[in-house]
């Protein structure tokens, strides 16, 4: 059995600045940018991954939800208690610097892990929180 990664998703609250973060800061492709039924479906990836998409999407998009629910996991993306993800750089410290750059907001500047990695941690626009690791070795 061959099992692998096709996609993975993101809240996001604006899909435009999610956008600009995601494609012009992060450099990842967006895959998919398409109206469905009221909603927008996007997708990014990194060209060196292809077959991994990560879904933008709103913080709750199943249509059968109440509104208390879509408010609620609103509430809880924008102060940022929903899932991060991790990214894998070659470089920490020249990724923390571009980013940075950015304006993203800084959650933590590069530091060696004991658990063999260097990381540093940022905010997205929706208020994510994202790390970058590079092993160490």
């Amino acid at each position: 059995m061959d099992i692998r990664l096709s996609q993975c998703f993101i809240a996001v609250d604006d899909h435009d600045k999610a956008l600009a973060f995601y494609r012009d800061v992060l450099g990842l492709e967006v895959l998919n940018d398409v109206g469905f039924e009221g909603m927008r479906w996007v997708t990014v990836g990194a060209p060196s991954q292809p077959g991994v998409e990560i879904v933008l999407e709103p913080p709750l998009a199943n249509p059968n939800a109440s509104q208390a629910d879509k408010q609620a996991m609103a509430e809880l993306l924008a102060k940022g208690m929903l899932h991060g993800v991790i990214f894998s750089t070659d470089d920490c410290d020249a990724t923390f610097e571009h980013i940075r750059a950015s304006g993203a907001e800084v959650l933590q500047e590069p530091i060696d892990q004991p658990y063999g990695v260097r990381d540093c941690a940022f905010r997205d626009p929706a208020g994510n929180m994202l790390r970058f690791t590079q092993r160490r070795g």
